[in-house]
C-alpha cells in the first residue's frame, strides 16, 4: 500500500468545501493515480475514529492562464470529496476552521 503522503496531498479549505463540514463532507487534493479505495483507507488511517461512507472524485482540468504576453496552463489535479458515516467522529482540523 502507498503511504498516506502518496495519496492525500492537502486538505482543501474553501468557502464551498467548508459548507459541507456540517454534513460531514470533507474535500482533499489527492494524487491523480489514487483510487477511491486508497483514498478511503488513507482518510481512515490518518484521522482516528473516522469511518468513510463514500468517496467522490473529480479531475480538475487545466485552465488557460496568461501573464502579460506569456500564456500557459494550470496543472491538472484530482479532488476527493469524502463523506463520513453519521456515527463517525468529525475531523478536528476542519472543525477548527469554522
Amino acid at each position: 500500500m502507498k503511504s498516506l503522503a502518496d495519496i492525500i496531498v492537502r486538505p482543501l479549505v474553501t468557502e464551498k468545501s467548508m459548507s459541507g463540514v456540517a454534513e460531514k463532507r470533507y474535500c482533499f487534493e489527492v494524487k491523480s493515480d489514487a483510487t477511491k479505495a486508497d483514498i478511503a483507507a488513507a482518510v481512515e488511517a490518518m484521522f482516528k475514529n473516522v469511518k468513510v461512507a463514500a468517496v467522490n472524485t473529480i479531475t480538475m482540468k487545466k485552465k488557460p492562464k496568461r501573464m502579460g504576453v506569456h500564456f500557459g496552463y494550470t496543472s491538472e489535479w484530482k479532488k476527493a470529496v469524502v463523506t463520513l458515516t453519521a456515527d463517525s467522529k468529525a475531523i478536528e482540523f476542519f472543525e477548527s476552521m469554522n
